[in-house]
């Protein structure tokens, strides 16, 4: 970005152009959370996104909106349904997250997910992103937004050869471009470009104050507590897990007894 007081109009324009024809020609638009205004469909897509690849997550969001398509269904089932859905897709406090919350939409908004900002941030597992997309995505709310990227379309334009860039820098900026744009489609763009961005490219994000590396997988605590929680929703025996991971089992049990996934170890087969 050339000028201290940031980018042009004429600028901002012909960058809305960029991304808007790019969604034209290659917007990944038939996604099924795309396909829908259902406040509480995309609430479920975006809990399922997050740290999760876009790829991976269809099937299983086809799968747990058929069974589970509204609040009130999603609330009466029983936690190890919840979870036998969810398995082999990973961070599993998500799925707990949204049992929760859909106990709570159900008691406290008349079994529908809020549109007040305030209300969305209370309910279980949805921080600041979460509550900001689904004003966006579900009720065409303008937010300003920011994701990984949102973070890589504005670094690759208007930080091309800046290190270390805070958002703070980037959300003036993300204002700005989406004044007078429909809030869902624009940001559905954004997304698109980013994504392509970083496949086409080394990742903008990487340039990013905020960028961090996911921890390993393999030989983690989470792999534990994932094995734990598929053979728990299986009903099979742990003394596979256990014999697998003995390092590591009873602080994964122990750590999913704390997040109420498990209520002691005595629910295990």
């Amino acid at each position: 970005m050339s000028r201290k007081n940031g980018p042009s109009l004429r600028e901002i324009s012909s960058f809305r152009r960029t991304v808007l024809a790019h969604f034209r020609n290659n917007g990944r638009k038939n996604l099924p959370w795309r396909k829908t205004r259902d406040p509480h469909a995309i609430l479920v897509s975006e809990i399922m996104l997050q740290q999760t690849q876009v790829d991976r997550v269809i099937p299983y969001f086809n799968r747990w909106i058929k069974k589970f398509a509204t609040p009130p269904a999603l609330a009466r089932a029983k936690l190890i349904d919840v979870l036998r859905e969810w398995s082999g897709l990973g961070y599993n406090r998500r799925a707990k997250f949204l049992h929760d919350a859909a106990k709570e939409i159900v008691a406290k908004h008349g079994s529908r997910v809020p549109r007040d900002l305030a209300a969305l941030l209370a309910l279980p597992g949805v921080g600041d992103y979460t509550a900001k997309a689904v004003r966006i995505f579900a009720y065409n709310e303008p937010e300003v937004l920011i994701e990984t990227n949102v973070r890589a379309v504005f670094l690759h334009h208007f930080f091309p050869r800046s290190k270390n860039v805070p958002d703070a820098k980037l959300l003036p900026l993300i204002e700005k471009a989406l004044n007078g744009q429909v809030p869902r489609i624009w940001y559905a763009a954004l997304m698109d470009y980013g994504s392509h961005l970083k496949a086409q490219n080394t990742n903008p994000s990487r340039r990013s104050k905020h960028h961090t590396k996911q921890s390993k997988f393999e030989g983690s605590l989470r792999q534990v507590r994932g094995a734990i929680l598929r053979a728990y929703a299986r009903g099979e025996d742990m003394a596979h897990v256990r014999s697998s991971n003995v390092a590591q089992y009873d602080k994964a049990l122990t750590s999913l007894v704390a997040d109420g996934l498990l209520r002691t170890p005595s629910d295990l087969p």
